[in-house]
């Protein structure tokens, strides 16, 4: 690998870095930094894993400091997305990305329909919406159906618990992004665990990205906390625009 493509994949994880911290979905710069880099799709997802973990960690202790997390939630969600992704990681390499990708662009055009035709969605919180059906519900998807889907697939997965948390939930933007990042640590390490046994990890560059994902994700997390759900709502929508565009790409170009 040149000089020039390591240097490409550290600014790749940095931006992957502060991206996630915000609003989730950093897997759209450095996956594919990693497989124009000429690294195996599965190998390029497994390294993805390594590096995010370090972010995600990161960004999810800068929030914990500064604002409310849902311990409720985050706690058995967090535990069983380690199971979930770990399961998905391992159907990664039986399941085509080729039938996913149509499913994912659906759910994400829906999802910005939403937030644009709901803009008060996630400015606040909606404590009232909050029971004990509700929480059940926000553990079994956050903890089980998105961290399967991270396992196998990943990209959107920290955009897919911030909405999921902010419609079961009422959390607004931010706190649902705090807690998200405690699934998403969840479903890094289940994936990350299968994949190193498994012997896709590329570690010393992984190790490198993470450095720099690290960076990112502590300077995401704290504009996130400084200005508030509005501009999480606008990388959302930037994000989710970005992500549909990639995955038509790969679809149909």
């Amino acid at each position: 690998m040149s000089l020039e493509q390591v240097v490409v994949l550290l600014v790749a994880a940095a931006g992957a870095g502060w991206v996630d911290a915000v609003v989730g979905g950093g897997g759209l710069l450095q996956l594919p930094a990693l497989m124009v880099a000429g690294i195996p799709p599965v190998q390029a997802m497994a390294t993805n894993k390594l590096s995010s973990v370090f972010g995600t960690t990161t960004a999810a202790i800068t929030y914990v400091r500064s604002t409310k997390l849902d311990r409720q939630v985050a706690i058995p969600a967090g535990a069983l997305a380690v199971l979930s992704s770990g399961l998905g990681a391992t159907a990664a390499v039986a399941i085509s990305a080729e039938v996913l990708r149509p499913v994912v662009m659906v759910v994400l055009l829906a999802v910005a329909a939403f937030v644009t035709l709901r803009p008060a969605m996630g400015q606040v919180p909606k404590p009232h919406l909050r029971t004990n059906a509700r929480v059940v519900a926000a553990v079994a998807v956050g903890g089980v159906g998105i961290a399967f889907y991270d396992g196998i697939m990943g990209p959107g997965t920290g955009t897919f618990l911030i909405i999921a948390f902010t419609t079961i939930l009422g959390l607004d933007f931010v706190n649902a992004s705090a807690t998200a990042k405690i699934i998403n640590i969840g479903t890094n390490v289940g994936a990350l665990v299968v994949f190193g046994l498994q012997g896709h990890v590329l570690w010393a560059l992984g190790l490198g990205m993470a450095v720099c994902n690290i960076a990112g994700a502590r300077l995401g997390a704290r504009m996130a906390l400084k200005r508030g759900a509005s501009f999480v709502r606008i990388v959302l929508l930037i994000v989710v625009a970005a992500m549909v565009t990639r995955l038509a790409w790969q679809q149909f170009a």
